[in-house]
This record gives structure tokens, C-alpha cells and sequence, in this order.
């Protein structure tokens, strides 16, 4: 394929889906830590009873068995709603239908976790709200057994092959006890280049207000989802991971971009196969190329000729990331403490609302701004413990506040009464306290890190 045909591609996949007036419908997704109150690994066989009792009991259908014969994937119909195990079973995934009032989403969460905490009590086994399993280093930390994870672990425990191209980290598997906060909202075209270019740079104040998952030796890492994804082989390509470090002015860089980022594994009959990350570029201009598939019992080499439908396997892992839906997905927060589990996708849907304001008010600012670092920069000072002492914090708190403000008039301009979910974060932005922040002084203070599984996953 030429480079004239990929950009034409691009466009259709990513830019043509937004050439329709925007809705306020929102897709969320939670990732939620399973832990075993033993202190023992996450027994498997209660995760697959407990599923099978959720799936009759919410009539749900299963969608996806593993390869030994254990249900994964199971939606519901009527709403769109999707239960999941995200990479493995230590990590239980909703997925809900769009909806555009954030009442009705929670509200089906409610009754989900309700049950399912129950189910899990019955067994000394729960739910939490953090970033990373608290107990994941007990847990067994084993792929679901299908195709899909299968080749995703084996392809990024290949990293040592790459030696010191990327500070690449030893924890192949994060995946596996990782978890996040995400939401999906339309973007229309004529707003692609604002909220890319607007949201980025407020990635480092996010840190702030959203940090939860800890990690380090002195657990000086308060957001260590970036850094798993950054020094993996997701990152070989730094287009693949984190923050623009450009930014847009016009839609058809954003298309360049996309051409810039990796591909790293396709399907062929049924097969996944992976093989070195490869820029689009280079890829689509490839006559062959070389990679390895399982089949059922080792890993083995074939030459296979690319595709324009290969497109669709390309996976960005960016904070924002522009989907074939239409939608940007948000995808920097950890998960949260349940009690606050709506509070980050409310703070997007409305900042969404109001993006001029939000623009404005970044671009004038001169409390993290216009002071010699960029935004990439400052998020990775910011998800550390000890914060930089250049920065006048009283100031930054007001910032965020005033940011809130924003996203709380855009939750009233979209009608159904959601601000609510922003009240848990003003304490947040008036004390510089995210959820990892908070722990960790409680931590210090003698309290226990079960004091804070059972906190956090509270409703």
C-alpha cells in the first residue's frame, strides 16, 4: 500500500466517524482488583463459580470461553453492559453500555458490585478501587487462557530481545494486575485538534487528583501505569504510549501521527501472530513480513503478506487515544476508590462540555505553565511522592479547582444533575491528596494496607 492510499485509510478509520454532530453519550469501563482476604492468591475457581452465578442472575450472555472452557466475556443485550476479565482473573472488568446520563450508568453499577461483593464475601474474597492489585505480588499472575492473551504476554516478555533501546522495566506481565478508569466520548471533527491539544496538557494535573497506583521500592511512583506502559515493548515506539509531545494543527497531522505509530500483531485464520513493532509506514510498504504464531503446543515462524484491513489490529496505548468510533478514550487514570468511581469519568464529560473554557484557561496559565518544562514533562514530575519544590502548590490547588468549577458547570449545562460526582475532588484538589497520596500517609501513620482494600472498596 502507498502512503497516499494509508493516509486514506487513516482518515477513513479515525477522522471520518467524527464528521457527525457530537451526543453526550459516554462509555465507561472500570477495572477492578480481586483480592483474596487470606492474603493467599486469588483462588480461580471461586472467580469462575461467582461468574457463571452473575451471568444467570443478571441474564447476561456469555460471550467469550477461554481454551478451558471458562467464561470471560459475558454482555448484556438490553443495555450494552459487559463483565469481563481484563488480561486475567485477578482483575474483573465492567464495561457499560453508552449512556448519556452518568445517573443510570452508576446506578447499574450499584447493583453489580453490590451482588458481586457479596458473592466474593461468601468466599473471603472482594473487589477493591486501586491501580494495582494490592496483593499482586501472591496473586498468580497468569494470562486468561485464550488467543488474545496468550500472544499479548509472549509478545511483551520478548522485550530483552530489543536490549537497551527503551529503559525497558521487568515487569513484562503488568497487565495482569494493572488497572484502570476510562471513558469514551464523541469528539466531533472541528474539536479533534482542541481536545487532543487541551486534554494533554492537562495530563500532569490529573496526577494530582487521580494517582493511584503506587510502585517502587520507596513507592515513589504515585502513577506507575505510565511508566508500565512507557518501558515496555508497547513503547518501542514512543507514538504508541503516553502524551503527544506535539501538538496539533490541523486534523491532517493527526493523521501523520497515526502513520507514525507501530503495528505489532494481526490475525490470520483464527491465529494471532506478533512480530517486532513495525511504524505503518513500513508496514503497509512491506511485501512480507516476518512473524511467529502458537499452535496449541510451541511458537512457530511464518511469512505473511499485509492487508489494508490489518489496520484495524493497530493498538495505541496514548492517554488519549482517537478510536474507529468516533470517540476520544481517556485513558491516564487509575482506578478509584469505589466510593469515587464516577468522579474521573464526570470530570471528562464535563470539561468535554465546556473545551473552550477549558482551553483558555490552560493556555493563559502560568502557575505549571510558560515555566521551561512542557506537558509531558510535568506529568512525570507530578505522579512522583515528593513533589518538585519550584512550583507555589497553593496556586496549583486553586488551578484545579478552578478547573473543576469548569467541569462542574459543563455537568449542569448537560442537564442530569452528575456534579455530584465531582464533590470528592475539590478535597482532593484543596489538599494536593490523591487516593495513592492519601494511602501511603496512612500507611505511615500505622494504619494497614487492608484498612485501605476494605476502604477503598467501599460503595
Amino acid at each position: 500500500m502507498k502512503n497516499k492510499q494509508l493516509e486514506e485509510a487513516i482518515y477513513e478509520r479515525y477522522i471520518v466517524p467524527t464528521k457527525r454532530e457530537k451526543t453526550k453519550l459516554a462509555g465507561l469501563e472500570f477495572e477492578l482488583p480481586i483480592v483474596n482476604r487470606k492474603n493467599a492468591p486469588v483462588d480461580f475457581s471461586v472467580v469462575h463459580r461467582i461468574t457463571d452465578a452473575f451471568v444467570a442472575y443478571f441474564s447476561f450472555e456469555e460471550i467469550k470461553r477461554d481454551d478451558d472452557g471458562y467464561i470471560y466475556m459475558a454482555l448484556d443485550n438490553k443495555t450494552g453492559d459487559g463483565l469481563s476479565f481484563d488480561c486475567s482473573y485477578n482483575t474483573l472488568e465492567f464495561s457499560f453500555g453508552t449512556e448519556e446520563n452518568l445517573q443510570i450508568v452508576y446506578g447499574r453499577f450499584v447493583r453489580y458490585y453490590t451482588w458481586l461483593q457479596e458473592k466474593l464475601g461468601e468466599y473471603d474474597h472482594m473487589l477493591t478501587g486501586m491501580g494495582i492489585n494490592p496483593h499482586h505480588a501472591v496473586n498468580q499472575n497468569v494470562p486468561v487462557v485464550s488467543e488474545r492473551y496468550r500472544m499479548l504476554l509472549h509478545h511483551l516478555t520478548t522485550y530483552k530481545k530489543y536490549g537497551q533501546q527503551i529503559p525497558f522495566h521487568d515487569c513484562p506481565n503488568f497487565g495482569l494486575f494493572s488497572c484502570a478508569s476510562q471513558i469514551q466520548l464523541d469528539v466531533e471533527e472541528q474539536d479533534l485538534v482542541e481536545v487532543l491539544n487541551t486534554f494533554t496538557r492537562l495530563e500532569p494535573l490529573k496526577a494530582l487528583l487521580f494517582a493511584n497506583s503506587p510502585w517502587g521500592e520507596e513507592k515513589e511512583v504515585l502513577c506507575s501505569r505510565d511508566n508500565f506502559w512507557r518501558n515496555s515493548l508497547h513503547g518501542l515506539n514512543r507514538h504508541n504510549v503516553d502524551m503527544f509531545e506535539t501538538e496539533f494543527a490541523s486534523v491532517e497531522e493527526i493523521v501523520y501521527y497515526i502513520e507514525s505509530m507501530s503495528l505489532y500483531c494481526v490475525e490470520r485464520n483464527g491465529k494471532y501472530i506478533n512480530f517486532p513493532p513495525i511504524p505503518l509506514r513500513e508496514y503497509f510498504s512491506s511485501e512480507s513480513i516476518a512473524g511467529e504464531y502458537y499452535d496449541g503446543e510451541e511458537y512457530r515462524s511464518i511469512r505473511f503478506f499485509p492487508q489494508r484491513e490489518d489496520l484495524k489490529y493497530l493498538r495505541s496505548f496514548k492517554f488519549e487515544d482517537l478510536t474507529f468510533r468516533g470517540t476520544v478514550e481517556f485513558r491516564s487514570v487509575c482506578e478509584q476508590p469505589v466510593k469515587e468511581i464516577m468522579a474521573s469519568g464526570a470530570f471528562h464529560a464535563g470539561l468535554m462540555e465546556k473545551l473552550h473554557d477549558l482551553t483558555e484557561l490552560l493556555q493563559k496559565d502560568h502557575v505549571i505553565y510558560h515555566r521551561g518544562y512542557n506537558a509531558s514533562e510535568l506529568r512525570r514530575m507530578f505522579v512522583k511522592r515528593d513533589l518538585p519544590q519550584e512550583f507555589d502548590w497553593k496556586a496549583v490547588s486553586e488551578l484545579l479547582k478552578d478547573i473543576l468549577d469548569i467541569a462542574g458547570e459543563g455537568l449542569r449545562q448537560r442537564g442530569f444533575s452528575e456534579e455530584k460526582f465531582l464533590e470528592p475532588l475539590y478535597q482532593r484538589a484543596d489538599l494536593l491528596l490523591s487516593p495513592a497520596k492519601e494511602m501511603l500517609q496512612g500507611l505511615a501513620d500505622g494504619r494497614t494496607l487492608d484498612d485501605y482494600i476494605i476502604e477503598y472498596g467501599r460503595l
